[in-house]
């Protein structure tokens, strides 16, 4: 793994076969605004321009079975063009068998590191390319999907609120789920009254030192009923 100067752009490339899902995804939001201010760069590339004269990227699997199999020689061409581009970076393929992403995984990875993300379809890849080519398998979550542009997609954006300049407030980050090991306290905004329901009374009082106790104690007690995980996680 290489690391850039943490003042440097980030760079993220996603090869893909729909590159197009990635480019409409990055037109949108904090994301974009991030792009607009020159704080990272996501680029996609297209599987296919890296394959054979016919433009075939996929094959039937070795040994017999279902679906189809992405060709290791387009997934190393392509690769290696992204890495021609970087003199630093991180080769991630998008895997239901790597390792699970986590906010911890996000943070390190924002704070530093430039991405070539594999965006897998059909049945997997050719394991000789992960072996000649991959530094890391992520996972997002124990599902499938039918491609891993959603979930370069959810990668993306969760590193992009990572770097400093992105977001509108610089403490947004730091007050989200996960960013302290717990769930985020709840929010509530105007009017005061919904169908009965009040506002708690410590958020109108203007006092911030008991409203910050009562958003700890009610972000400690959320993750204690909702995610009990998260505090046997934080506590081992």
């Amino acid at each position: 793994m290489n690391y850039i100067m943490s003042n440097d752009i980030r760079h993220i490339y996603v090869i893909s076969v729909f590159p197009d899902l990635i480019s409409n995804f990055i037109n949108y939001g904090v994301l974009n605004k991030g792009i607009e201010k020159s704080l990272l760069k996501v680029e996609s590339i297209n599987l296919r321009e890296f394959s054979d004269k016919n433009g075939y990227v996929d094959d039937k699997p070795y040994g017999g079975g279902p679906g189809m199999i992405l060709q290791a020689q387009p997934l190393i061409n392509a690769t290696r063009y992204a890495k021609s581009k970087l003199k630093n970076y991180k080769c991630i393929y998008l895997s239901p068998k790597g390792k699970k992403v986590d906010q911890k995984l996000i943070t390190n990875v924002a704070e530093n590191t430039n991405l070539i993300i594999i965006a897998g379809r059909y049945e997997g890849v050719d394991q000789r390319f992960i072996d000649l080519e991959v530094d890391e398998e992520w996972s997002i979550g124990d599902y499938i999907l039918s491609g891993g542009e959603v979930a370069a997609c959810v990668v993306i954006d969760a590193i992009a609120r990572m770097i400093p300049g992105v977001l509108g407030h610089e403490d947004s980050n730091k007050l989200e789920s996960f960013s302290d090991g717990y769930l985020e306290y709840p929010h509530y905004t105007r009017p005061e009254v919904i169908e009965d329901m009040e506002v708690p009374e410590v958020l109108l009082s203007g006092n911030h030192q008991e409203i910050k106790k009562w958003r700890e104690k009610q972000s400690i007690s959320l993750t204690n009923k909702k995610r009990s995980d998260l505090v046997k996680k934080k506590l081992s």
